[in-house]
């Protein structure tokens, strides 16, 4: 038996970080964009006595955790124990053990883009039928919240307004489809040290604040890149830029490049670069690409979908 869903990366068109709360949380205004970068899971059941294995192959594979601590996993392992198997128990029943989970990337990793959160997502949409539950979007949403801040919205896919951590989510209205360049840097960012870096820089000195997102969600439904573009807004760009300084020299390089704009997405590193086509996000891509200052190129489009079997 093998069940398989996909889920999609996103972009933050707008993120607002607020101060940090008492949890050690941040309060979060953004505006998500589901990305056409999916990630894949797969889960197949393991021959008996066999012991259950998580495997990789993709974009940036050997960096992926392939142990209890990813996401998939821990997704896959949330809906077992509901449905009451547990790796390592087997029954005479026709319900099957726990999978072999195996995962085939595109979102780069650690790149601020939610890769390893769009695992959990399409790992959701597939224990959902593999273990043959039935489970509403609600119940499965509120799972999805405990695995991390960007699950729900991967689940979702789409445009959204988040707030609270990221997970309270309100579908927002769009008009046309966006391309986008993608630069990547294969070194990563760790989201809570660039979280820290924000507080410590804020601490120091006053810095401007992304604010509310409403011109976001009105550029949105006119459709129009270029009015989106003057518009793209990220609190966390600055604490990037300062743990990363050569993130400057790539969006210097999307700029001479030609992109109507170029933001760090969210945690960074990654930088994603508006272009008013396909064939110009190609064009903006190779160029950053000779320029040597990102790690790799890729060339994708939004809004993209929900996670989703097939």
């Amino acid at each position: 038996m093998s069940v398989t869903a996909v889920a999609h990366g996103k972009v933050n068109l707008h993120l607002s970080v607020g101060d940090v709360r008492p949890d050690g949380y941040h309060e979060l205004t953004t505006i998500f964009q589901s990305l056409n970068l999916r990630e894949q899971v797969r889960l197949s059941a393991p021959e008996p006595g066999e012991e259950p294995q998580l495997t990789v192959e993709g974009h940036s594979a050997h960096l992926v955790p392939t142990d209890s601590s990813n996401l998939a996993w821990r997704a896959v392992e949330l809906l077992a124990q509901r449905r009451g198997r547990y790796r390592g128990q087997y029954h005479a029943d026709d319900a099957p053990a726990f999978p072999h989970i195996h995962i085939t990337k595109e979102v780069p990793v650690a790149g601020g883009m939610a890769g390893g959160s769009a695992d959990a997502a399409a790992a959701l949409r597939a224990g959902v039928e593999y273990f043959g539950m039935d489970i509403d979007q609600r119940e499965l949403m509120g799972m999805a919240a405990t695995l991390g801040a960007d699950v729900p919205f991967c689940l979702l896919g789409g445009t959204a307004l988040g707030t609270g951590k990221g997970e309270e989510l309100v579908n927002v209205p769009t008009r046309g489809q966006y391309h986008w360049a993608i630069a990547t840097d294969k070194r990563g960012l760790s989201t809570p040290t660039v979280f820290a870096k924000l507080d410590e820089q804020r601490a120091a000195k006053d810095m401007p604040r992304a604010g509310a997102p409403d011109g976001v969600m009105q550029a949105l439904l006119s459709g129009d890149p270029h009015r989106l573009g003057a518009l793209l807004a990220n609190d966390l760009q600055a604490p990037a830029i300062s743990l990363m300084p050569s993130l400057r020299e790539t969006l210097a390089q999307a700029a001479e490049a030609g992109a109507i704009a170029a933001i760090v997405s969210g945690s960074g590193p990654t930088i994603a670069m508006l272009c008013e086509s396909e064939e110009h996000a190609v064009d903006v891509a190779t160029a950053v690409a000779v320029s040597g200052t990102a790690s790799a190129t890729a060339v994708t489009s939004s809004p993209g979908v929900g996670a989703h079997l097939i």
